[in-house]
């Protein structure tokens, strides 16, 4: 089977268009990760740019990679019609028996739906819901993004859903879901170097972009008040962090916590540096409003770290069976630092047989087994015999 991925080249998302080698979200790096094992599957990535670079072109033995460029006036100004041609012309070449698009955030799901060929959608953030809770103002990425995420699911033969939350949210948007959680990729199945974990301090790690959703804001405002309260503890923050207001504000915050000799912010790790730090933390701090998924839990549960999280979307499809999760509505500041006020006076980690349900249920190969299990069900179904 001949399989096109629409995804995006983080290269073009971080403006890195000297890096010679495409790298993708960690996601579609999983699922990537998965289809390598696949000897019988052919599988071409698409990524458009909006700057022209030299890729290599292939990935792995059954993987090639085609970067596409787009100039700007192509991308979401004129809803990604630049992208859609681009995509639609090198298919003609490529000749797939399925396009699937990676995401609704950009122009990866529109792009499959308007290809031409059989096509589905994964859904990585809920980008119309999203839209809801802060309520996006008109023409804001997120007005934008939730538009282009409704007018694309009808268009598609189906969307992978990576929960349960998701799965209820569009499952009135379009012909059929599949529940199909995202993979974890490889290296967080390693052995792991469980003796970095006895440190003087317990250490807790927040992982992800700083954004309003993920509220690294706020959490540094909930740790200042337990480390004001004498509670003896490290906080990392691993992420992005763009130029925008709350990006300041997080700054200014982190930088009094630095000089206060309790946090400290690392930025954007690659994936042997994040796993180094997660072996070297105790629990995993992660308190997302909204929250499709939300991979870096299962990451960090593969690794053995103990869990605080928010009570809200994929989360708690992760954090089923999982006697170390502690969750809490997203707006329970108070119970989080009680339950985090107890566990800094006796910390804990979490269990091998978690560590080893986060590989029987997120396991690359596993995964992508499922999706081509799938290709195969919407191929017949569109070409019946």
């Amino acid at each position: 089977m001949k399989v096109a991925v629409l995804t995006t080249d983080s290269r073009q998302h971080f403006a890195k268009y000297t890096d010679p080698t495409p790298s993708f979200g960690t996601a579609p790096t999983a699922l990537l990760d998965g289809f390598a094992s696949l000897p019988d599957l052919e599988v071409h990535i698409l990524s458009c740019t909006q700057q022209p670079m030299s890729s290599p072109p292939k990935l792995a033995e059954n993987i090639w990679f085609h970067s596409l460029h787009v100039p700007k006036i192509g991308w979401l100004r004129t809803g990604y019609a630049g992208c859609i041609l681009a995509v639609r012309k090198k298919l003609r070449e490529i000749q797939p028996d399925i396009v699937h698009g990676q995401g609704t955030e950009r122009d990866c799901a529109i792009s499959a739906v308007f290809s031409g060929y059989p096509n589905v959608v994964t859904i990585h953030g809920n980008m119309a819901e999203l839209a809801r809770i802060f309520h996006a103002p008109i023409a804001s990425f997120y007005w934008f993004a939730a538009k282009i995420e409704n007018n694309s699911l009808p268009r598609t033969e189906g969307v992978f859903c990576n929960s349960i939350h998701t799965q209820k949210l569009v499952s009135s948007r379009t012909k059929r879901t599949w529940l199909v959680p995202n993979a974890l990729r490889s290296a967080f199945f390693s052995d792991k170097l469980s003796s970095l974990k006895r440190g003087v301090k317990p250490r807790l790690l927040i992982v992800g972009v700083i954004t309003p959703n993920k509220r690294q804001v706020q959490i540094l405002s909930c740790l200042k008040s337990l480390h004001g309260q004498g509670a003896f503890f490290d906080a990392v923050f691993i992420g992005s962090c763009g130029n925008g207001l709350y990006c300041r504000d997080f700054l200014v915050k982190l930088a009094q916590a630095e000089n206060d000799g309790w946090a400290s912010w690392l930025g954007v790790l690659d994936e042997p540096a994040l796993i180094q730090s997660m072996d070297s933390a105790h629990a995993l701090l992660h308190f997302p409003q909204e929250e499709a998924f939300g991979l870096v839990i299962a990451e960090s549960l593969a690794r053995g770290l103990k869990l605080f999280a928010s009570n809200v979307g994929g989360i708690r499809d992760i954090t089923s069976g999982v006697p170390e999760a502690e969750l809490f509505d997203p707006e329970d500041w108070n119970g989080l630092s009680r339950a985090l006020t107890s566990w800094i006076q006796r910390p804990c980690l979490s269990s091998p047989q978690t560590q080893n349900l986060m590989k029987s249920r997120y396991h690359p190969k596993s995964i992508a087994s499922r999706h081509l299990e799938i290709y195969r069900e919407v191929l017949s179904a569109s070409n019946p015999s």
